[in-house]
Protein backbone atom coordinates (compact mmCIF):
# COMPACT_ATOMS: atom_id res chain seq x y z
CA UNK A 1 0.00 0.00 0.00
CA UNK A 2 1.06 3.52 -1.23
CA UNK A 3 1.31 6.49 1.53
CA UNK A 4 0.35 9.91 0.28
CA UNK A 5 2.53 12.40 1.83
CA UNK A 6 0.85 15.26 2.86
CA UNK A 7 2.64 18.83 3.16
CA UNK A 8 1.90 21.63 5.62
CA UNK A 9 -0.02 23.70 3.87
CA UNK A 10 2.03 27.53 4.47
CA UNK A 11 -0.68 30.64 5.88
CA UNK A 12 1.02 33.68 5.11
CA UNK A 13 1.40 36.23 7.80
CA UNK A 14 -0.16 39.46 7.58
CA UNK A 15 1.88 41.94 5.85
CA UNK A 16 2.69 44.07 8.45
CA UNK A 17 0.90 48.04 7.45
CA UNK A 18 3.68 50.18 6.15
CA UNK A 19 3.78 54.05 7.53
CA UNK A 20 2.76 56.69 4.78
CA UNK A 21 6.59 57.91 5.20
CA UNK A 22 7.73 54.22 4.26
CA UNK A 23 5.03 54.03 0.88
CA UNK A 24 6.27 57.88 -0.31
CA UNK A 25 10.26 56.42 0.52
CA UNK A 26 9.43 53.37 -1.84
CA UNK A 27 7.19 55.45 -4.70
CA UNK A 28 10.20 58.25 -5.03
CA UNK A 29 12.59 54.97 -5.12
CA UNK A 30 10.23 53.59 -8.05
CA UNK A 31 10.37 57.23 -9.72
CA UNK A 32 14.19 57.37 -9.79
CA UNK A 33 14.68 54.11 -10.89
CA UNK A 34 12.05 54.95 -13.89
CA UNK A 35 13.96 58.05 -14.94
CA UNK A 36 17.20 55.99 -14.42
CA UNK A 37 15.95 54.30 -18.10
CA UNK A 38 15.05 57.29 -19.81
CA UNK A 39 13.82 60.55 -19.52
CA UNK A 40 10.50 60.61 -19.21
CA UNK A 41 7.18 63.38 -19.41
CA UNK A 42 5.42 64.35 -16.56
CA UNK A 43 2.51 62.06 -18.11
CA UNK A 44 4.71 59.17 -18.53
CA UNK A 45 6.25 59.38 -15.04
CA UNK A 46 2.78 59.88 -13.33
CA UNK A 47 1.27 57.01 -15.28
CA UNK A 48 3.80 54.95 -14.16
CA UNK A 49 3.49 56.04 -10.50
CA UNK A 50 -0.08 56.21 -10.32
CA UNK A 51 -0.37 51.98 -11.47
CA UNK A 52 2.10 51.61 -8.13
CA UNK A 53 -0.03 53.82 -5.97
CA UNK A 54 -3.72 54.39 -5.35
CA UNK A 55 -3.33 57.45 -3.52
CA UNK A 56 -3.48 60.47 -5.71
CA UNK A 57 -2.27 62.35 -3.45
CA UNK A 58 1.09 60.70 -3.18
CA UNK A 59 1.31 60.53 -6.67
CA UNK A 60 1.56 64.24 -6.78
CA UNK A 61 3.79 64.37 -4.11
CA UNK A 62 5.98 62.45 -5.16
CA UNK A 63 5.83 63.75 -8.77
CA UNK A 64 6.61 67.63 -7.31
CA UNK A 65 9.28 66.24 -5.00
CA UNK A 66 11.02 64.06 -8.45
CA UNK A 67 10.56 67.79 -10.47
CA UNK A 68 11.87 70.12 -7.52
CA UNK A 69 14.95 68.18 -7.88
CA UNK A 70 15.71 68.60 -10.92
CA UNK A 71 14.94 64.66 -12.29
CA UNK A 72 11.96 65.32 -14.20
CA UNK A 73 11.38 68.40 -16.66
CA UNK A 74 8.98 68.37 -19.62
CA UNK A 75 11.37 70.75 -21.26
CA UNK A 76 14.39 68.67 -21.50
CA UNK A 77 12.48 66.35 -22.54
CA UNK A 78 11.31 68.01 -25.60
CA UNK A 79 14.81 69.78 -26.41
CA UNK A 80 16.05 66.17 -26.61
CA UNK A 81 13.54 65.06 -28.99
CA UNK A 82 13.55 68.54 -31.07
CA UNK A 83 17.64 68.30 -31.55
CA UNK A 84 17.36 64.34 -33.08
CA UNK A 85 18.40 65.18 -36.53
CA UNK A 86 17.00 61.34 -37.79
CA UNK A 87 13.32 62.93 -37.73
CA UNK A 88 11.98 65.61 -39.28
CA UNK A 89 9.64 68.46 -37.36
CA UNK A 90 6.12 66.45 -38.34
CA UNK A 91 8.01 63.36 -36.04
CA UNK A 92 8.64 66.02 -33.37
CA UNK A 93 5.50 66.74 -32.97
CA UNK A 94 3.44 63.86 -32.99
CA UNK A 95 6.16 62.06 -30.54
CA UNK A 96 5.61 64.63 -28.02
CA UNK A 97 2.32 65.35 -28.32
CA UNK A 98 1.93 61.06 -27.94
CA UNK A 99 4.10 61.42 -24.63
CA UNK A 100 2.07 64.10 -22.86
CA UNK A 101 4.26 66.94 -23.41
CA UNK A 102 1.70 70.34 -23.60
CA UNK A 103 1.06 72.10 -26.42
CA UNK A 104 2.82 75.61 -25.97
CA UNK A 105 6.04 73.58 -25.17
CA UNK A 106 5.51 71.32 -28.57
CA UNK A 107 4.97 74.48 -30.57
CA UNK A 108 8.13 76.43 -29.42
CA UNK A 109 10.03 73.22 -29.50
CA UNK A 110 9.39 72.89 -33.25
CA UNK A 111 9.75 76.05 -34.22
CA UNK A 112 13.15 76.24 -32.55
CA UNK A 113 14.11 73.91 -35.19
CA UNK A 114 16.63 74.66 -37.94
CA UNK A 115 14.34 74.37 -41.52
CA UNK A 116 17.89 74.45 -43.33
CA UNK A 117 19.42 71.73 -40.75
CA UNK A 118 15.91 69.96 -41.40
CA UNK A 119 16.66 70.05 -45.10
CA UNK A 120 20.38 69.14 -44.79
CA UNK A 121 19.56 66.02 -42.35
CA UNK A 122 16.68 65.19 -45.06
CA UNK A 123 19.50 65.10 -47.97
CA UNK A 124 22.00 63.35 -44.92
CA UNK A 125 19.84 60.10 -44.72
CA UNK A 126 18.90 60.13 -48.03
CA UNK A 127 21.98 59.62 -49.53
CA UNK A 128 22.85 56.68 -47.23
CA UNK A 129 19.27 54.86 -48.51
CA UNK A 130 19.73 56.28 -52.05
CA UNK A 131 21.66 53.22 -53.53
CA UNK A 132 18.72 50.82 -52.07
CA UNK A 133 15.89 53.25 -53.09
CA UNK A 134 17.41 53.58 -56.94
CA UNK A 135 17.03 49.77 -57.25
CA UNK A 136 13.13 50.40 -56.96
CA UNK A 137 10.83 50.67 -59.58
CA UNK A 138 10.09 54.23 -58.60
CA UNK A 139 12.77 55.90 -56.96
CA UNK A 140 11.36 58.85 -56.30
CA UNK A 141 8.41 57.22 -54.54
CA UNK A 142 9.73 55.26 -52.19
CA UNK A 143 12.25 58.24 -51.22
CA UNK A 144 9.45 60.48 -50.72
CA UNK A 145 7.96 57.99 -48.63
CA UNK A 146 10.79 56.92 -46.65
CA UNK A 147 11.18 60.58 -45.68
CA UNK A 148 7.84 61.56 -45.11
CA UNK A 149 7.40 58.45 -42.30
CA UNK A 150 10.49 60.23 -40.54
CA UNK A 151 8.75 63.20 -40.28
CA UNK A 152 9.91 65.49 -43.35
CA UNK A 153 7.95 68.28 -45.05
CA UNK A 154 7.70 67.99 -48.31
CA UNK A 155 9.89 71.39 -49.17
CA UNK A 156 12.67 69.23 -48.25
CA UNK A 157 12.09 65.57 -49.38
CA UNK A 158 11.99 67.45 -52.53
CA UNK A 159 14.76 69.39 -52.10
CA UNK A 160 16.80 66.40 -50.99
CA UNK A 161 15.73 64.07 -53.78
CA UNK A 162 16.72 66.32 -56.46
CA UNK A 163 20.24 66.57 -54.74
CA UNK A 164 20.55 63.09 -53.91
CA UNK A 165 19.46 61.86 -57.41
CA UNK A 166 21.29 64.50 -59.36
CA UNK A 167 24.37 63.73 -57.38
CA UNK A 168 24.09 59.84 -58.40
CA UNK A 169 23.05 60.89 -62.00
CA UNK A 170 19.53 60.51 -62.26
CA UNK A 171 17.30 63.17 -63.41
CA UNK A 172 14.49 63.15 -60.40
CA UNK A 173 12.61 66.12 -60.05
CA UNK A 174 9.10 66.78 -58.26
CA UNK A 175 6.31 65.81 -60.31
CA UNK A 176 5.43 69.18 -61.35
CA UNK A 177 8.75 69.34 -63.34
CA UNK A 178 7.68 66.53 -65.01
CA UNK A 179 4.68 68.22 -66.34
CA UNK A 180 5.77 71.07 -67.84
CA UNK A 181 8.06 68.78 -70.41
Amino acid sequence: MERVRRSRVDVPAEKPRRTPQEERDDLLAYAFRALGGRALTESELRGKLEKRSDDPDLVQTVLTRVQELGYQDDAHVARAEGSRTSVGRHRVRQTLKRRGVPEPLIQETVAARDPDQEAESARTLLERRWPALARKRDPRASAYAFLARRGFGGDAIWAAIREVSAAAGAEVGAPEDDADE
